[in-house]
């Protein structure tokens, strides 16, 4: 079997004291340690040296980039014409709450002169009733004179007063003619 541990570095006592810290901090030998920072650079292609890390920082802006963009691209898809369309919409609503109130207004007015138009339908009602009945009360009121005429010429003829049948029938004409012009 062949031995993996052939190869070996040298490096200062600081950094072995780092990597002993390390090491004790994430539970590891120094050896495992050692071959798992190698593959993370080797995986990352980070360059140690770079503590600003200018990889990361353009893979951050460009992601960031691209979130704007789609954010962006949304607004004008999605959001834009829902505003333009909710401006449109108050608008339209604002319009038909005027109609509506004028409407409301309208019917307002109408009520109040149905009423006026009811009152004075009953008014007018009220004065035919009052104009029949005064106008019966004259028919029976012509009809007592009637025959309160004619019981007065029944009599006068009963009495025989001496004057012409010719004038007599004249007076009884007169006064039944007369009557009816009441």
């Amino acid at each position: 079997m062949k031995q993996r541990d052939t190869n070996s570095i040298r490096y200062p006592k600081e950094t072995d004291e780092k990597i002993e810290k390390l090491a004790k901090s994430f539970r590891r030998s120094k050896k495992e340690l050692f071959c798992q920072m190698v593959d993370y650079f080797y995986r990352s292609k980070k360059d140690p040296s770079d503590f600003g890390d200018e990889l990361l920082k353009k893979e951050l802006s460009s992601g960031i980039s691209r979130i704007l963009s789609f954010i962006r691209q949304q607004e004008k898809d999605f959001l834009l014409p829902l505003f333009t369309d909710t401006g449109v919409l108050k608008s339209v609503s604002l319009r038909q709450k005027e109609v509506l109130e004028g409407i409301g207004r309208q019917l307002l007015t109408e009520s109040e002169q149905t009423t006026v138009l009811t009152k004075r339908s009953e008014q007018i009602i009220n004065g035919l009733k009052y104009l029949i009945s005064k106008q019966k009360e004259k028919e029976i009121l012509k009809e007592q004179f009637s025959q309160l005429l004619d019981y007065y010429i029944n009599q006068r003829e009963e009495m025989g007063w001496t004057t012409s049948g010719v004038k007599k029938e004249e007076l009884i004409i007169h006064v039944k003619q007369s009557l009816k012009n009441l």
